[in-house]
C-alpha cells in the first residue's frame, strides 16, 4: 500500500511537471471559416517619407551681359526646382522670390540699381512630378514683377503626394541713366514654405 501511494504521488508530481512545459508556437491565424465563405487576414505596410520641402537655384554667379545707362539687361537666371517629399495628404506650398540691390565700386547711390529695378517673371513650369496644380507666379513678361519685396515665383494648390516643380525665371534690370561703368553685383533670394 505505501507503495501505491508512493507511485501515486510520483505520478502526479510528473503530470504537474509536463502541464508546466510551454506549448509548441502556433503561427497567428485569421481564424477557421466555413467552406465558400470570405476568411480575412489583416496586412499592414508603412509607408515613409523624409519629410522634406527644398528648393534649389543656380550656382552663381550668372551674368546677363550688359548695356548702357538708362537700358535694360534682360536674361534668365537658370532653372529653380522645388522638390516636395513630405508624402503629405495636402501636398500645397509657395515658392518667393526676392533680390538686394546691385552694387558696383564702392557702392555709392551711383553705383547702386536698387531692386525696384529689377523685374522678375517665372514663366510656365518646365517640368512637374505628382498630382495637383502648379501656379506660375508670373505667366509672362507682360506678368512681371519688381522683387524690392517677397513676391510668388511658382506655388502648388492641390493634390497629394511628392511632386516637384521646375521653371527658368527671366530677370530684367533697369539701368538707370545715371549709373556708372562697372561690374554690378547682387543676389535673388529664393525660399519655399
Amino acid at each position: 500500500m505505501p507503495g501505491t501511494i508512493r507511485q501515486s504521488a510520483l505520478l502526479a508530481v510528473a503530470i504537474a511537471a509536463a502541464t508546466l512545459v510551454a506549448p509548441a508556437a502556433t503561427p497567428a491565424q485569421a481564424g477557421t471559416c466555413p467552406a465558400s465563405t470570405t476568411c480575412p487576414t489583416t496586412v499592414t505596410f508603412t509607408v515613409t517619407a523624409p519629410d522634406s520641402l527644398t528648393i534649389t537655384v543656380p550656382d552663381g554667379p550668372v551674368n546677363l551681359g550688359g548695356n548702357t545707362p538708362g537700358n535694360q539687361v534682360t536674361g534668365q537666371l537658370g532653372l529653380v526646382t522645388v522638390s516636395d517629399q513630405r508624402a503629405a495628404l495636402t501636398a500645397t506650398w509657395t515658392a518667393t522670390v526676392s533680390a538686394t540691390s546691385f552694387t558696383t565700386g564702392g557702392g555709392t547711390a551711383s553705383e547702386t540699381i536698387p531692386a525696384s529695378s529689377v523685374q522678375y517673371w517665372s514663366g510656365p513650369a518646365t517640368a512637374t512630378t505628382g498630382t495637383g496644380t502648379f501656379v506660375p507666379g508670373q505667366p509672362n513678361a507682360a506678368a512681371a514683377v519688381t522683387l524690392d519685396q517677397p513676391r510668388i515665383a511658382f506655388s502648388k494648390t492641390s493634390g497629394s503626394g511628392n511632386n516637384s516643380a521646375s521653371w527658368n525665371p527671366t530677370l530684367i534690370i533697369s539701368i538707370p541713366a545715371q549709373a556708372v561703368a562697372g561690374t554690378y553685383t547682387g543676389t535673388v533670394n529664393h525660399q519655399v514654405a
